[in-house]
């Protein structure tokens, strides 16, 4: 390996090992001590609303925290990395799916809105790797609302204050049947986008090979 090449590979490796994208990693390894805590109050599979379930919202807080924060970074800092438009995604998804699976699981959320959200979820996250070669999908405004929708209503039914103020229950089921418009929504505009990208994709690809015949 030349020096140039050792430059350009250590550049590389900065790129990724921002303070974003490390932000969005520890997202990701919070997911498991998320659903851990969840499980710890449910012996049995029925919610105690102890401990361990405040614990859960705090670990949901702090992860959905590092989302904000590592987009405020990334933006102001110039950071922002093909890596971390894939990776940030996917963090958000292990822990919006997580939650809306723990919460079925405990009884406390209709899987059919579970099963709706993370078929469009896990598949969007598909068509972006089927596109990649084509362009990278980013996040949209509908996607980013969609995000702090779904993110309420999530947060709303783990606070575990149901005895205390039985309406919330019905705020927090009102709040998530937005989330799954909004969820259904998005999901056709990035469908449309992908094609889209698709498209332009192709044509330049045979532009490139009529350029390049004598």
């Amino acid at each position: 390996m030349t020096s140039t090449d050792a430059t350009a590979a250590g550049k590389g490796r900065a790129g990724v090992w921002n303070l974003p994208n490390v932000l969005t990693m520890i997202r990701i390894a919070l997911v498991p001590f998320f659903v851990w805590f969840l499980i710890a109050d449910a012996p049995g599979l029925h919610s105690e609303s102890g401990i361990w379930r405040w614990a859960a919202v705090v670990a949901f807080a702090v992860a959905i925290y590092t989302d904000k924060l590592d987009g405020d970074i990334a933006r102001s800092r110039n950071l922002v990395t093909d890596f971390g438009k894939i990776a940030d995604p996917i963090a958000d998804k292990l822990l919006i799916g997580s939650a809306l699976v723990m919460l079925s699981v405990l009884g406390e959320l209709p899987w059919w809105m579970t099963l709706v959200i993370l078929v469009r979820e896990w598949g969007i996250t598909g068509l972006r790797f089927f596109v990649i070669r084509y362009g990278v999908i980013p996040a949209s405004r509908g996607g980013k609302l969609k995000t702090v929708v779904q993110t309420a209503a999530i947060f709303l039914y783990l606070l575990p204050l149901g005895a205390v103020a039985p309406w919330l229950t019905w705020v927090a089921f009102a709040v998530m049947l937005a989330a799954v418009l909004i969820t259904v929504w998005t999901g056709v505009e990035y469908v449309v986008e992908a094609l889209r990208l698709r498209a332009k994709g192709k044509l330049q690809a045979r532009a490139d090979r009529g350029q390049e015949q004598p």
